[in-house]
């Protein structure tokens, strides 16, 4: 059975950590598993969290008001869970749902954020990472958008 930081230390999203920052945010962490139709994370509520997907999908939807829900982005086993967690004022700006059977490693973003006071190394390097991250669902609903209005 693999640890936390086993599990962070394998994962390519973390790989330029130091050993210590390592330990840092595998202290955040926790498993978890989702069952399909699961909501994980739902737009406006406190965003406390974010996830690894070990294994399983999820899609991002925003609710698109008159033309329902809006399908931005499925992600995928590797691949990170979200970003509100470090921007203020941490409230989720989608909502996530597993449309499978999912397992996930959790970290907590509240005490990620105050090891990143802590430690502002540690928070430079986790801002960069999560600024692609960022930068990635921008691209998804920008080309979401085109599908829907360029018709």
């Amino acid at each position: 059975m693999k640890t936390i930081k086993d599990l962070i230390q394998e994962h390519p999203f973390f790989h330029d950590l130091s050993p210590e920052q390592t330990d840092l945010v595998a202290g955040c962490g926790s498993n978890t598993h989702f069952p399909a139709g699961t909501v994980i994370v739902k737009e406006g509520e406190p965003a406390d969290y974010f996830y690894i997907i070990r294994q399983g999908k999820v899609t991002i939807e925003i609710d698109g008001q008159s033309r329902g829900t809006l399908y931005i982005q499925t992600i995928e086993a590797g691949e990170v869970l979200g970003w509100s967690w470090l921007i203020p004022p941490h409230h989720w700006k989608f909502t996530a749902r597993a449309t499978e059977e999912t397992v996930a490693t959790a970290l907590d973003g509240k005490c990620l954020r105050k090891k990143c006071e802590e430690d502002p190394v540690l928070g430079y390097a986790l801002l960069k990472k999560f600024a692609t991250v960022l930068a990635s669902r921008l691209e998804a609903t920008r080309v979401q958008l085109l599908d829907v209005y360029g018709k």
